[in-house]
Parts: C-alpha cells; sequence; structure tokens
C-alpha cells in the first residue's frame, strides 16, 4: 500500500506539473495546442491516480461505476456545453465551467 501511496504522489505531482505548464501554453495561440495536450495529459493522470488510490482504499463494488458514472455525466456536460458554445462566446464558456468548479468545491 506504501508503494501505491508513493506513486500516486508522484502521479499527483506530475499532473500539477502538467497543469501549470498547461496554463502557460495557453497563453499564446502558437502554443494552445501544446497547452491543451498538457492539461488533458495531466488530467487523465489524476484521474488515474485517483481511481487507484480509491480502489485500493475503499474496494467496494460500488466505487469504480460511482466514479465512472460521474466522469461520464461531467463529460456529457462539458460535450454539449462546448457543442452549443460559439467561437465568439468562449468567456462565456469558461464562466459557466467555472460555476461547475465552485459548485465541486462545494459539494
Amino acid at each position: 500500500m506504501e508503494n501505491l501511496t508513493n506513486l500516486v504522489t508522484m502521479a499527483y505531482l506530475a499532473a500539477g506539473i502538467l497543469f501549470i505548464l498547461s496554463l502557460g501554453g495557453l497563453a499564446s495561440q502558437e502554443t494552445a495546442r501544446r497547452g491543451n495536450l498538457y492539461g488533458i495529459i495531466g488530467m487523465v493522470l489524476a484521474i488515474a491516480a485517483v481511481l487507484a488510490l480509491a480502489m485500493a482504499d475503499t474496494p467496494r463494488p460500488t466505487t469504480l461505476p460511482l466514479m465512472l458514472g460521474a466522469l461520464a455525466l461531467g463529460g456529457v456536460v462539458g460535450a454539449v456545453l462546448a457543442a452549443r458554445v460559439a467561437m465568439t462566446s468562449i468567456p462565456q464558456l469558461v464562466a459557466a465551467l467555472h460555476s461547475f468548479v465552485g459548485l465541486a468545491a462545494v459539494l
């Protein structure tokens, strides 16, 4: 279990670094694709670490379906919002997604 905890900690650290690189990459149009890629890789790494720790710490049969359901629901909501927003309305999309982050923090 200690090895898993160390591995998850390293994954969190790597994900955090990738998120910072993502923000730096999104600062200009020339590096935006790379910034998005860093963010995607960081999020996949963070989600994998959370799933690994949750499955090792609380091996209940409901853990994985609940987490995957939350991921699917969040993905669907994000995809619908992104599909409905025109390119000129990106600030509104960002504001909408930030409100979901705030709601997640409250919950």
